[in-house]
């Protein structure tokens, strides 16, 4: 079977909604975001809304405005969630360069005794020089001029700075237990040791990722999952997801929020996400996999 069908105008694509039973409460305003957003993107937010997935008929008194509601709070918590992920990803950023620099030398990263899988470490490495060979930046510029017969990459306290956080948290996940600096940066994040913090970093890279592609994060099931520690030495949340809810944003953000709190610890990120509830009451908390209890968990409170 081919797909047939043709573009619609917006016009033609409220229509269309309306037909399927989608209350229009502002018209002018509807047709600037599908100018601006655009069908599909929407359509993840009114999919809860439909009584009939097939049929895609809405519930009764299903509104475009909760529609729009749902899409800005789902905006804002990408924003929430990225400035959180900017902390960790710079943290880490500089706990693998001064850990491992000391440990070995300032070009570790380059070392394939040091690794797991040889074959990961040299796509890690294809992504770091065309970050490096892209960079305009002057110390970038300064020490090839400086330094023209030294063919390796410049040391890590340069090139890790411009290394993405996806290449950062598949460095510390390829080396090797025997690497004394991986047990210390997860020491330090109070992750205890390094069988934990990977899963942990691969998750706020994925989220990372929705956030800067924009993609939706409520009511999204996040693929992948994370090793949970049973008596974390931070503070933690008694109610634990269990494995089947784990797929949902609020674990994920628990893991945010317990690094959050070594590394800045007077963090406001309760208050924020609380606050974003109360601006979207409409928001179902659920979605995100939130307990009903969370609020009073240990975790979120604020210092």
């Amino acid at each position: 079977m081919l797909y047939s069908k043709p573009a619609i105008t917006y016009e033609e694509q409220l229509n269309k909604l309306t037909k399927r039973g989608l209350e229009i409460d502002d018209y002018p305003l509807a047709i600037h975001y599908l100018k601006h957003v655009g069908y599909y993107r929407l359509a993840g937010y009114w999919w809860p809304l439909q009584s009939d997935k097939e049929k895609h008929s809405f519930k009764a008194e299903a509104k475009f405005s909760t529609v729009l509601e749902l899409y800005n709070f789902d905006r804002e918590l990408r924003i929430l969630l990225f400035k959180a992920i900017e902390k960790v990803e710079i943290s880490l950023r500089t706990k693998l360069i001064y850990h491992l620099s000391h440990e070995y030398d300032p070009w570790w990263f380059q070392d394939t005794k040091l690794f797991t899988d040889s074959q990961a470490l040299i796509k890690t490495l294809a992504s770091m020089q065309e970050e490096v060979e892209r960079s305009k930046d002057v110390f970038i510029r300064e020490h090839r001029k400086k330094y023209k017969e030294d063919k390796r990459f410049p040391p890590s306290w340069k090139t890790l700075e411009l290394t993405s956080f996806g290449s950062l948290s598949k460095l510390y996940g390829n080396l090797r237990p025997t690497v004394k600096s991986k047990d210390i940066i997860a020491d330090e994040y109070l992750a205890v040791n390094h069988t934990y913090l990977p899963s942990w970093l691969q998750s706020f890279t994925q989220i990372r990722n929705f956030c800067a592609h924009h993609s939706r994060l409520w009511n999204k099931n996040l693929p992948g999952s994370v090793k949970l520690l049973t008596s974390p030495p931070g503070r933690w949340i008694a109610d634990i997801p269990k494995q089947h809810e784990q797929s949902k944003l609020y674990v994920h953000m628990c893991l945010l929020k317990y690094i959050l709190n070594v590394i800045h610890p007077d963090n406001q990120f309760t208050r924020h996400l609380d606050s974003l509830f109360l601006k979207y009451p409409i928001v179902d908390e659920n979605a995100l996999g939130m307990k009903s209890n969370w609020r009073n968990e240990l975790l979120w409170q604020e210092n």
